[in-house]
């Protein structure tokens, strides 16, 4: 801070190819200078994470087919951030914007089966607010590791309430967790975590809070109430996907009702705030985690969901916070879900925890800086930014004015926006310098992999691959251990509901040989009260099974018999067929069980089967008996 009381921002270092041009970036903000927060009054913020949402689902990015006045508010009387860019799927976003690095340095490999989890040694932006004093809350889809302490409230957030699983299969009269605890709602499972945080910001609303919403919508499965499909079911889709022979027209429309439910229930946030008087003081941040599930319109960019091309992976950026950001502001400069972190914090002023290098930038000079003195982005080391996008294996990169693709084809997307033209041959400098960029930064990323021992998928087939890293259980802070059939690994005849592991159950059981395993770290030794969640066809009750884990053995007998038929009010349309349909299951007390502390595989195994088959689980939970 100089003698005048301004300080001079600086972003965060990096390694490799990006440590340099993080060097030019801080000779460029050497000049931009931002009037320093008070510590004496520190803003709020709130969060809002969009699941599956297009960058063309909004009205204000030009869709005239849908109305989302309450998140287009936020644009208007706020910063736009104009080319933002997320990853091409879930887990991988959200584990950016919450460290602000690159996901293959946090552990996270994939989005379901324990690949999904952040690496216990990264420190997130909640830790940083929390340890600034803030009440955090996060309501709604974490996707970041489930048991603690991957666990939300072990990764900086006082509360939590949600589903931790990269997806949910029941979004009306859902079972939620609780701070570990699986309770049965009433509702809608978008509004149930809306009318969640919006309570916490009033329990809140004298100190500072820092309040997180991932929504679920509109990822898939198709479920939405019947007043919002019911303006949708029959209206004509005149704003087509670029490619519209691969347009599902009802899976459009359901989208697309999914997003005015998620506008209405960003409203209840924002009308929240307005009666509290906390708009002013409140920075609100709305966002997606990846391009749109299903191909629609999207201003006529190439690729969706999954992708690594423009459509994949550029999301809308909102960012108001009246006091401090004037309404209309629109920041050209390209940015991205790495950005957030060092952004929110040097926006409220407060410091990191944690001292890995960042991969993200801090926007504020952007944000709050007056237009008419600000650099040009050609004047200042912006011009040279790069922002690299992977999955699955394909890598692309974006500068602010072209991208290259996972193929190695180069697009100037000033006058190519949709990327229907390949100038690799006759710009072969750029794509040259591109390519090798590329070439560095994925030999980067994969020695950081390789730094992470033992991360090769453990399974026989695509249905049984988990993490090797145990899951681990029996901490005396968080007692409640929940391994869900996701984290497990079926062996034998015996399998998942559904190729999507996120919210599926084991089904098939029906050997002596077949078993179900999970592989933990028991960290406290101890008596251990196990639970199950299963259904059973009556006729088939009392099979004898036994869970053991190092020589350590509980038996128990299946009954009585459960076997509820499949929801019939939780699609919309028809479910994809890799997700599963979903029914209730009944918990089963197996008793207690003595654990030591260590690895090792956690199996549970049928000696008796008296029917056809054993059981159906969802999960099974173990609860450390504490003083």
């Amino acid at each position: 801070m100089n003698r005048d009381g301004i300080r001079i921002r600086r972003p965060g270092c990096r390694s490799g190819l990006a440590r340099g041009m993080a060097a030019l970036v801080v000779l460029g903000w050497a000049f931009w200078m931002t009037p320093a927060i008070s510590r004496a009054d520190p803003p709020s913020v709130v969060v809002l994470l969009a699941d599956d949402a297009g960058w063309g689902d909004f009205g204000f990015n030009g869709n005239r087919q849908l109305e989302t006045p309450n998140i287009d508010r936020i644009a208007r009387e706020g910063a736009v951030l104009d080319r933002f860019y997320v990853c091409p799927v879930c887990s991988p976003t959200r584990a950016e914007w919450l460290t602000g690095r690159y996901h293959l340095r946090g552990g996270v490999l994939g989005v379901s089966t324990g690949q999904e989890r952040l690496d216990l040694d990264e420190r997130t932006v909640a830790d940083a607010f929390q340890a600034a004093g803030y009440a955090t809350g996060a309501f709604g889809k974490w996707h970041n590791g489930s048991q603690w302490p991957y666990h939300p409230m072990a990764r900086g957030f006082d509360e939590y309430y949600g589903h931790t699983s990269g997806h949910w299969g029941e979004y009306f009269d859902p079972e939620l967790e609780l701070a570990g605890k699986m309770i049965r709602e009433q509702g809608y499972i978008v509004d149930l975590c809306t009318d969640r945080a919006v309570d916490f910001i009033r329990r809140n609303a004298d100190s500072p809070f820092f309040c997180y919403v991932p929504f679920t919508t509109p990822h898939s499965p198709w479920a939405v109430p019947a007043e919002d499909w019911e303006r949708f079911r029959d209206r004509p889709i005149t704003q087509l996907a670029s490619q519209p022979d691969r347009e599902v027209i009802d899976h459009t429309r359901c989208a697309l009702a999914m997003m005015e439910n998620q506008d209405r229930n960003v409203g209840k946030v924002l009308d929240t705030l307005e009666r509290l008087g906390l708009t002013e003081s409140t920075i609100v941040v709305y966002f997606s985690d990846n391009g749109p599930n299903s191909m629609r319109w999207n201003g006529g960019m190439r690729g969706r969901k999954g992708t690594t091309d423009e459509g994949g992976v550029r999301s809308p950026g909102f960012i108001r916070w009246p006091s401090r950001i004037t309404a209309g502001t629109v920041v050209p400069e390209i940015t991205a879900a790495i950005d957030l972190l060092p952004t929110l914090l040097s926006l409220a002023d407060i410091p990191r925890v944690g001292d890995k290098p960042l991969d993200g930038v801090d926007l504020s000079p952007l944000l709050l800086a007056d237009a008419a003195v600000r650099p040009a982005p050609t004047e200042t080391a912006w011009s040279d930014r790069m922002i690299f996008s992977t999955w699955a294996g394909r890598t692309s990169v974006r500068t602010p004015r072209h991208r290259l693709d996972d193929q190695g084809r180069l697009y100037d997307l000033t006058a190519d926006p949709g990327q229907r033209h390949d100038i690799s041959q006759s710009d072969p400098e750029t794509a040259d310098k591109l390519r090798r960029a590329v070439a560095e930064w994925t030999a980067e990323m994969r020695a950081e992999v390789e730094r992470k021992p033992g991360r090769e998928p453990i399974g026989e087939t695509p249905g049984t691959r988990v993490d090797p890293r145990p899951l681990p259980v029996g901490y005396p802070e968080f007692p409640i251990t929940i391994l869900p059939a996701r984290d497990g690994r079926p062996i034998g005849q015996v399998s998942r509901s559904s190729s999507a592991p996120n919210s599926s159950y084991f089904v098939n059981w029906t050997s002596t040989q077949d078993r179900i395993v999970w592989n933990v770290a028991v960290q406290t030794a101890g008596w251990y009260d196990v639970v199950i969640d299963y259904t059973c066809p009556l006729d088939d009750a009392g099979s004898l099974i036994e869970l053991s884990l190092n020589g350590q053995r509980l038996r128990g007998e299946v009954r009585p018999g459960f076997d509820p038929p499949l929801y019939d009010n939780q699609d919309t349309l028809p479910r994809p067929p890799a997700e599963s349909k979903m029914k209730p299951f009944r918990q089963l007390s197996l008793g207690r069980i003595r654990l030591d502390a260590g690895e090792g595989e956690l199996t549970l195994r049928a000696n008796e089967i008296p029917g056809d088959t054993v059981m159906d689980l969802r999960r099974l939970t173990l609860v450390l008996e504490t003083p």
